[in-house]
């Protein structure tokens, strides 16, 4: 393939997890429903995965795994730390936004709303 169209490509994966997370950011920032904040930080942890994957990516790397018999470069290898560390932040994620879901559901059952400034105007 052409140099030009993978530049392009890793340009626009990047490009992609950063309007992820402006995406994020806008709906955890500027929304007032405890669900869309919820949701808008899922949305930012889903950005900042792309962007470790995409940084650890190795153009014409190969899989990190010595056996004899193949081309054994080092150099060559994909680094699988990013990897791991993505798969292990998306268990959490998916662990916070499930608690985050339940609190907000008692909250719902408190106070008879989901929106924050309301819930900021009662009283205890």
């Amino acid at each position: 393939m052409d140099e030009s169209l993978f530049k392009y490509i890793e340009f626009s994966i990047y490009g992609a997890s950063i309007l992820l997370i402006l995406i994020g950011l806008y709906g955890a920032l500027v929304k007032k429903s405890l669900i869309k904040i919820v949701i808008g930080l899922s949305i930012v942890d889903a950005g900042v995965h792309l962007i470790f994957v995409a940084m650890g990516y190795i153009r014409g790397g190969t899989a990190p795994i010595f056996s004899p018999g193949f081309e054994n470069d080092a150099s060559r290898m994909v680094d699988p730390i990013p990897q791991a560390l993505v798969l292990t932040a998306i268990v959490i994620g998916f662990a916070v936004t499930a608690v985050a879901l339940s609190l907000v559901i008692r909250l719902y059952k408190h106070h008879d709303t989901l929106r924050i400034d309301e819930i900021k105007n009662l009283k205890w």
